[in-house]
């Protein structure tokens, strides 16, 4: 794998596991998804973590066991449901995996009875007020009103956030999913102009708080994480450049 991949890959990992809001006091185990070779799962593991990794690839499970990754792994489809006991889990993420639930790739395959299977043992597996992180790479809008629909018949809350909505490369779709407990789904970055007007996000995404994670700290690379960041250096007696009204404000796309 080109080293571009792995590092868009491992980015997106970052912004799943951040999503999930988790706590920071103490060990999660977490389910990833469609783990491949297990590059999400290092980050998990570097952020203090235990994970359980899937996928339906023998050959990139096998990459995973040469890297020696932390986590553990099994062979299986999601699209036959997750085998295990509920509320096992303290969050999952899956980074562009959910959508080829969508493919028919067998007559017997139903996506929207793959996907309900998948959600609703997600469901299950997981803890009362734990999130599910899904990146995913939709082909268009009807795939995405599919597998929502399908996450909010099995009992999920949320929608999907949207980060840098009005690039074309950088465009992300994560689908923010709450179990039992409704919470405020997560503002998408990128989403504010220079002016500070908020863009048009997608279609789900109706909440739109700012969002502090669950011990209170502000979202990374955030005007507030900045301004705490030279707080910080500050009071170590470091030279810190003055707060002004630019101090971390997002350029507009184009000038």
């Amino acid at each position: 794998r080109s080293s571009r991949v792995v590092e868009i890959q491992s980015q997106m990992s970052e912004r799943a596991v951040e999503l999930l809001g988790l706590p920071e006091d103490r060990p999660c185990l977490l389910l990833d998804v469609g783990c491949g070779s297990g590059l999400s799962g290092d980050y998990i593991s570097e952020e203090g973590h235990y994970w359980i990794g899937m996928d339906i690839s023998p050959a990139m499970l096998d990459v995973a066991v040469e890297r020696e990754v932390e986590g553990d792994l099994l062979l299986a489809d999601v699209g036959h449901g997750i085998p295990f006991r509920p509320g096992m889990f303290d969050g999952c993420i899956s980074i562009s995996a959910v959508q080829w639930l969508c493919n028919a790739d067998k007559k017997s395959h139903s996506p929207p009875k793959r996907l309900y299977r998948f959600f609703s043992t997600l469901y299950t597996a997981l803890a009362r007020g734990s999130r599910a992180v899904l990146q995913l790479y939709p082909e268009n809008s009807e795939q995405l009103e599919l597998i929502t629909a399908q996450a909010m018949r099995a009992g999920f809350t949320g929608g999907m956030v949207v980060d840098y909505p009005n690039s074309a490369k950088a465009k992300k779709f994560f689908l923010c999913l709450f179990v039992g407990a409704c919470g405020t789904l997560p503002k998408g970055l990128g989403t504010e102009c220079a002016d500070g007007e908020e863009l048009h996000q997608a279609k789900f995404t109706n909440e739109r708080t700012r969002f502090r994670n669950a011990k209170g700290k502000s979202v990374k690379k955030s005007r507030d994480w900045i301004l705490e960041k030279k707080e910080r250096r500050r009071r170590q007696g470091k030279e810190v450049r003055a707060d002004t009204k630019y101090t971390g404000r997002k350029r507009r796309p184009r000038f």
